[in-house]
């Protein structure tokens, strides 16, 4: 039996961008498969009943053509189907793709993958978990998933400088608040915000968790301890270039496993809401398989 592969399109991606490019990116990948089925999806209910189908018919591999709330519900069906997962990014953040060094363009990154699904290079990569809900990219709560939830209500403007005016849009409501961490260290009690990373990047880009890497089976934690408003005003110049560790207020940590406890706070898992604290999260090693690029690897 040859190469079947799924092609799940998301046409609101990057405000229709995945619309427009489906057509050439399904050209550029059925000469590297032997079948190609397209999925056309206009809301995440209608994504999971065309993806649930897809494991009847042989699926082999699963291509998103999207941002990264379209690779998130990829993450969830290949996690749990052994399918591997492809990506075309076409978002705002586009960050999973980014830590898999996927080219950016959707027409380079299907080159990309053609060459890597005709040369059968694949990986196994670390998903977190909590719950029933897989994550690839970063586990946030408290004032990053307050600025998560006010990046995903704006509109304009596009790309990465949405998510920059929602952090300073968010900095007039912000309150340090009291949490306690359980890790395989042990006990931490602080007033904090907290990110836990399986791959260095959120908010299209900014390297939260820049040690990051999705095969070592462990979560990176970035905790920004009890910083007010001019701190994190200081902070912020340096997030997009990782120089925020430099900063006392901020701690970095491993584990494996987390338990946070806080006052109600929001949860974001790859940029998607999933309700609120108190949460446990596991690094579940190799979970997923993915096509990355011949010429770049995951960390």
């Amino acid at each position: 039996m040859g190469l079947h592969a799924a092609l799940a399109v998301h046409p609101a991606s990057g405000h229709g961008a995945a619309a427009h490019v489906a057509e050439a990116v399904a050209a550029r990948l059925r000469p590297a498969v032997d079948r190609l089925d397209v999925l056309t999806a206009g809301s995440v209910a209608q994504s999971r009943a065309l993806m649930r189908s897809s494991p009847a018919e042989g699926l082999d591999v699963l291509i998103v053509l999207g941002g990264d709330g379209a690779a998130h519900q990829g993450v969830q069906f290949c996690a749990e189907h052994r399918v591997a997962l492809g990506l075309i990014p076409s978002g705002t953040g586009n960050d999973l793709a980014r830590a898999l060094r996927i080219p950016a363009g959707p027409r380079a990154a299907a080159d990309a993958l053609a060459r890597a699904l005709q040369a059968g290079h694949r990986r196994r990569i670390d998903l977190g978990r909590f719950g029933g809900t897989w994550f690839a990219t970063v586990l946030c709560s408290g004032f990053d998933a307050a600025v998560n939830a006010r990046a995903n209500r704006l509109r304009r403007p596009a790309g990465p400088r949405r998510y920059d005016l929602a952090i300073l849009t968010e900095l007039a409501a912000f309150r340090p608040r009291p949490i306690v961490l359980h890790t395989d260290e042990g006990r931490l009690a602080l007033e904090a915000t907290l990110v836990a990373g399986n791959t260095p990047y959120y908010g299209g880009g900014i390297p939260i968790c820049p040690s990051a890497s999705p095969r070592d089976g462990l979560l990176d934690l970035t905790v920004i301890g009890s910083a007010g408003r001019a701190d994190l005003l200081r902070l912020l110049p340096g997030l997009r270039a990782g120089a925020h560790l430099d900063h006392p207020a901020v701690h970095t940590l491993r584990s494996r496993t987390l338990r946070l406890d806080a006052p109600g706070w929001p949860v974001f898992a790859d940029g998607e809401d999933q309700g609120h604290t108190p949460i446990e999260a596991t690094c579940v090693p190799a979970a997923l398989t993915v096509i990355t690029p011949i010429e770049a690897a995951p960390g």
